[in-house]
């Protein structure tokens, strides 16, 4: 069988030095922040020639946490609960043959540096700090759009959790970061399937670990520390 072989052309950076925490989908936490640093190799102002034109890019890029040599047909969906299966090719699962993601973000702006060339800034991307990106490619509304799309088993962004934060907490968070962790915890950042109202998860999330736990539909933060 032939193989091709293809190069990260960059690198994202983001809040997330882990997946636990990341959103399920791009654009669903609007508020993140992230940049594509391209490596040396593509840092190039010709490459980028127009691109200050468009809204929104599309970043293919690799699941590089989820790396496998072999992959099942079928994926249980935290959407259905983990419980029922369906193919691997109707679902976004990172467990894939060639372990590829699709994201569209909101281009912010460039910001052009001394040692890393032009970076791209973004919004409301899911992927985590480090990720390898292969391509970035412009979104174009009139072929990208489809208003009269169906969702299949994933129709929407599901329901969102109401989230509690003590005034002790929020200080320790950067007025900037503040927003967009609240949108990561609104969309409930734990296993679909996880449903233990005494349990405290961890997440890391801009230098710091968030502990919080969930009941009846309500998301309390119960410590926040620098990571150490």
């Amino acid at each position: 069988m032939n193989e091709t072989v293809i190069r990260p052309i960059a690198r994202f950076e983001s809040d997330f030095p882990e997946k636990f925490g990341i959103p399920r989908q791009a654009g669903v936490v609007e508020a993140l922040r992230g940049r594509v640093v391209f490596e040396p190799a593509w840092r190039s102002d010709d490459a980028l020639r127009g691109i200050e034109g468009f809204s929104h890019l599309w970043l293919i890029w690799q699941f590089s946490e989820n790396l496998r040599e072999h992959y099942a047909p079928t994926v249980r969906p935290p959407r259905l609960g983990g419980n029922e299966r369906v193919g691997v090719f109707a679902t976004r699962s990172p467990f894939r043959p060639n372990a590829l993601g699709l994201s569209c973000v909101r281009l912010l702006g460039l910001e052009r540096t001394a040692d890393r060339g032009t970076v791209l800034l973004v919004g409301g991307a899911d992927l985590m700090d480090g990720t390898p990106i292969f391509d970035v490619k412009p979104y174009l509304p009139y072929a990208d759009a489809h208003s009269e799309a169906k969702g299949g088993f994933a129709p929407d962004a599901g329901e969102t959790l109401r989230v509690e934060i003590a005034p002790a907490s929020l200080e320790k968070i950067p007025p900037d970061k503040r927003e967009a962790l609240r949108g990561v915890l609104e969309n409930d950042p734990r296993p679909r399937y996880h449903g233990d109202g005494e349990r405290v998860y961890a997440m890391s999330f801009a230098g710091l670990t968030v502990r919080f736990r969930v009941s009846e539909g309500t998301l309390c933060v119960t410590e926040v520390e620098e990571t150490t």
